[in-house]
C-alpha cells in the first residue's frame, strides 16, 4: 500500500493503528525484533509500522496476526487499514470513472445518516442544489479536470439522492455565508432558480437554514472550509486536490463545535430569506 498524501487526519488514524498493532504484539510477549525475525522482516520495520511511519501492507498485518497468535484478529484489523486508506482520496483517482461513479460512491453513508450538518462558504450544498444548478457545477468540474462526459448520469445520481430531504426521519442543518448566495454559478437564470429553490426548502420541516450576513462581526470565527458532518460518525471535506474522510472522534468534535459556533452567527426565519431575496434581487 502506498504512503498517502500527508494530513492531520491519515497521520493520527496511522500512529493509532500502529499502537493497537503494538499492543497486540506485547500481549503476545513478542520483542519488536523478535516479531520482525518471524516474519523476515528488517528489524527496523516492526517500529516503522507501529510508530504509523510506515503503512503495514495487508501480508505484513495478516503476519502481525499470525506471529502473535491472534489469527481471527487479521480481517478486522486489515478493515481498519482500508478504512485508513480510503480517508484521503485524491479527485484524479475518485473520479477516473467518470462523474457518475463518484457520486455513487457516497451513497450508502448518505443513506445511513439521520443528521447531517453542512457548512459552506462558497456553493449551496448538495442536498438543496437544483438541477441546473448541480449541471453547471459538474460541467465545470468535467472541463476544468478534463473528464469523460458522464455529467448527465451523474447529474441523476445527485438528484435521485435528495429523496432523502423529503423522506424518512432525516435532518438538515445548513449553516451558509451569504457570500454563497451571491456567486453566480451557471447564470443569472439558474442562479434565480437556485435561490427560489432554497427559499422553498427553507421552509420543510426536515430543514434548518442559517444564513451567516456580510456584515457579521467574524472576530471570533472567520469563514472556514466547507464541511459535511454524518451524525457523529464521518466527516467531509473537499479540498482543491482530494477529498477528505475524517473519522477520527476528536476531529469530528472540532468540526461540531465549529459548526456550533457558526451556527450561532446565523441568523433564520424571516433573516434568512431576507437574505435570500436579496441575493435575487441583486441578479438584476
Amino acid at each position: 500500500m502506498a504512503t498517502p498524501p500527508s494530513s492531520s487526519a491519515v497521520r493520527e488514524a496511522r500512529e493509532s493503528f500502529g499502537r493497537r498493532l503494538r499492543e497486540i504484539r506485547k500481549d503476545s510477549g513478542l520483542t519488536a525484533r523478535a516479531l520482525s525475525a518471524l516474519a523476515g522482516w528488517h528489524e527496523s520495520k516492526c517500529s516503522k509500522i507501529e510508530s504509523g511511519t510506515r503503512p503495514p501492507s495487508f501480508d505484513d498485518i495478516r503476519a502481525y496476526a499470525e506471529h502473535c497468535g491472534v489469527p481471527h484478529l487479521a480481517n478486522d484489523l486489515i478493515d481498519t487499514a482500508r478504512g485508513i486508506d480510503g480517508m484521503y482520496v485524491e479527485w484524479c483517482q475518485l473520479e477516473r470513472s467518470g462523474l457518475r461513479r463518484a457520486q455513487e460512491s457516497v451513497l450508502p453513508v448518505w443513506e445511513r445518516t439521520l443528521r447531517y450538518r453542512t457548512y459552506s462558504s462558497w456553493l449551496i450544498p448538495g442536498p438543496v442544489q437544483t438541477e441546473a444548478y448541480i449541471r453547471a457545477l459538474l460541467t465545470s468540474i468535467r472541463d476544468r479536470r478534463q473528464l469523460i462526459d458522464d455529467v448527465e448520469e451523474a447529474v441523476r445520481v445527485r438528484l435521485d439522492k435528495q429523496h432523502i430531504v423529503h423522506e424518512g426521519n432525516h435532518r438538515f442543518s445548513i449553516i451558509l455565508e451569504e457570500s454563497a448566495l451571491r456567486y453566480r454559478i451557471g447564470g443569472v437564470e439558474t442562479m434565480a432558480g437556485q435561490l427560489g429553490h432554497l427559499l422553498t426548502v427553507s421552509t420543510l420541516p426536515s430543514v434548518s437554514l442559517g444564513v451567516i450576513p456580510l456584515t457579521a462581526d467574524r472576530s471570533g470565527l472567520w469563514p472556514v472550509e466547507g464541511f459535511f458532518l454524518f451524525d457523529d460518525a464521518q466527516a467531509n471535506v473537499e479540498l482543491i486536490s482530494a477529498h477528505l474522510t475524517i473519522v477520527q472522534r476528536h476531529e469530528i468534535g472540532l468540526y461540531a463545535d465549529t459548526f456550533t459556533t457558526l451556527a450561532e452567527q446565523a441568523v433564520y426565519g424571516a433573516g434568512a430569506r431576507s437574505l435570500i431575496t436579496q441575493a435575487i434581487d441583486a441578479l438584476g
